[in-house]
């Protein structure tokens, strides 16, 4: 084991560094070039992902279980992925997790910390492999799911292992305490213990089933809590890869398996609830949807971290070149679909225009050029279906097909996005709608998938009260500005940071309001309804377990 700990202890310390300088740092390479991963990479983890199609996952140290279960489908070729994996009942999961509380606990931070970075390398030789498996259960484009899932991912969850090791070694295991009394002194001797609180639960989303899920997974890990990742059911295949990295090295270092637990639910049976309830459950990290986020607040005696849905917000005043901007704004519009959580969404433009320059552009102009520039990129055959993606629902599909707004126009129709491979892929362009600023109903909830909100203002103070009003009502985890007037940028960081979301002004080139960097970016803030979280904070670590101290006179 120490030789474990000296092995990533240069990574730990590096990455605890970046933390604090929130400068950049990548321990994964996030281009899957032949010359960083190997020639043959990049085939060898597309046989190894068509090897498990059809197959039982046998890879989880998860023994006897109860039936095999499966529900995951391609978007790109709307078929059945067949693969098979375990189901275990939520009171047989809790009971093993509980087994192997005793002996990670009793680890030293040191040790967990160094052990969870061996199971990242393990992640790393597999990242090709991820990356299709997220291809074929999300619909992400290749490229993102190579980095999303894959380096992205791996970097997020490293963050969270620094964080945790750092807060558990930032005080003295023990020390003697001497208080002067005159004659003579006061002597104890003190020590302390940071107590992990229990059994955590990951629950995950079906759109980034390792970026979204690793965070918090690791966070209790590092802490000495075992874990439950229940992912959702149709996304289980990427992050049921990472687990069986882990519970190799877990073995591997003759501790229990079950310390990292997949539940999958059967095709008839949902567990999220049985897990969440189970009273052994003391952490739940959750990723989904606003009402059951809410639903999972509610427990109590429950420590939760929620990320829930969000009303992301651009709003446009003025700019240097309205084409590059229109372009960026595109680009983020379209990239998978709108199926981020950091996608934007509503784009409040003044019923004058925007200033461009020392030009005022007129406001139907400027709807006409963020139109133009989202069909010119979708129609790209060389660029627009590798951006677009597939959607990972057919109830996203339906519903984008569906929508209509009272009172408004449709300014750009979806339509289907030719896939060069995959001539059945899920896919839909995104589509344009303008509203009226005073139909606050029509956009005041998130409309997940490729939907673009035209709201014409009164002016740029009106764009920011409603933006700030969406964001403090009813949650935001991303909003994106444009101007050239440093009053008007002081006005929104102030209203902005008072609604707790993050705001990334005067984005052009190949950086999107979409992105962002572990080690760098707090993701979502915790300070408004879109999550009660934010990782990776100090908060995120330090809340999964207790400091306990003990004291005799020495």
């Amino acid at each position: 084991m120490l030789e474990t700990i000296q092995r990533h202890q240069a990574t730990l310390d590096t990455a605890i560094k970046a933390l604090h300088g929130r400068t950049f740092y990548a321990a994964f390479p996030e281009n899957p070039s032949p010359e960083i991963y190997g020639a043959d990479a990049d085939r060898l983890g597309r046989e190894a992902f068509e090897s498990l199609r059809g197959q039982h996952f046998t890879e989880l140290l998860q023994p006897a279980p109860e039936q095999w279960v499966g529900q995951e489908e391609s978007p790109y070729e709307q078929q059945p992925l067949g693969v098979k994996y375990p189901f275990f009942s939520p009171a047989t999961l809790v009971a093993r997790a509980q087994a192997g509380f005793d002996e990670w606990r009793r680890l030293k931070p040191a040790q967990r910390a160094a052990l969870l970075t061996e199971a990242l390398d393990g992640m790393r030789s597999r990242f090709f492999e991820i990356a299709y498996a997220t291809m074929h259960t999300t619909g992400q484009s290749y490229t993102m799911s190579f980095q999303a899932s894959g380096p992205h991912a791996a970097d997020r969850a490293l963050e969270a292992i620094a964080a945790g090791y750092e807060e558990q070694t930032r005080f003295p295991e023990e020390t003697t305490w001497e208080k002067p009394m005159g004659k003579y002194n006061l002597t104890m001797r003190k020590t302390w213990r940071a107590v992990p609180k229990g059994v955590g639960l990951v629950i995950g989303c079906s759109t980034f089933p390792t970026w979204n899920t690793v965070p918090g997974m690791f966070a209790s890990l590092v802490t000495g809590n075992p874990v439950i990742i229940k992912p959702h059911p149709k996304a289980v295949l990427p992050i049921a890869l990472v687990v069986a990295e882990v519970q190799k090295v877990l073995s591997a270092y003759g501790l229990s398996p079950t310390i990292c637990q997949l539940a999958v639910d059967a095709d008839d049976r949902l567990i999220a609830r049985e897990l969440a309830e189970a009273p052994a459950v003391k952490l739940i990290d959750y990723t989904g949807g606003s009402q059951f986020g809410e639903y999972i607040e509610s427990l109590r005696g429950k420590t939760v971290f929620t990320e829930k849905t969000g009303v992301n917000s651009i709003i446009l005043d003025s700019c240097d070149d309205l084409a590059k901007v229109a372009q960026n704004l595109a680009f983020s519009v379209s990239l998978y679909s709108g199926q981020m959580c950091t996608a934007p969404q509503n784009f409040f433009v003044p019923a004058a225009g925007v200033r461009v320059g020392a030009e005022l552009v007129p406001y139907d102009q400027v709807v006409q050029t963020l139109a133009d520039a989202v069909s010119g990129l979708v129609a790209n055959p060389k660029v627009g279906p590798h951006i677009v993606g597939a959607l990972q629902s057919a109830a996203t599909h339906e519903r984008v097909q569906q929508l209509a707004f009272e009172g408004g126009r449709t300014v750009l129709a979806h339509g289907p996005v030719a896939h060069p491979h995959y001539e059945q892929a899920r896919t839909c362009s995104p589509t344009i709608h303008e509203i009226d600023a005073a139909r606050i109903e029509q956009f005041s909830q998130e409309l997940f998938g490729p939907v673009m909100l035209i709201i014409k203002t009164r002016d740029t103070a009106e764009s920011i009260h409603l933006a700030a009003h969406l964001a403090r009502e009813y949650g935001a985890i991303s909003c994106g500005a444009y101007t050239t007037d440093a009053r008007v940028k002081e006005q929104i960081m102030d209203e902005m940071s008072l609604a707790g979301t993050p705001v990334s002004f005067n984005l052009t080139g190949n950086i999107y309001v979409n992105q962002n960097a572990g080690f760098s970016d707090f993701h979502v803030t915790g300070g408004n309804p879109a999550g009660n979280a934010s990782f990776t904070n100090p908060e995120f670590v330090i809340k999964r377990f207790t400091w306990v101290g003990f004291r005799e006179p020495a």
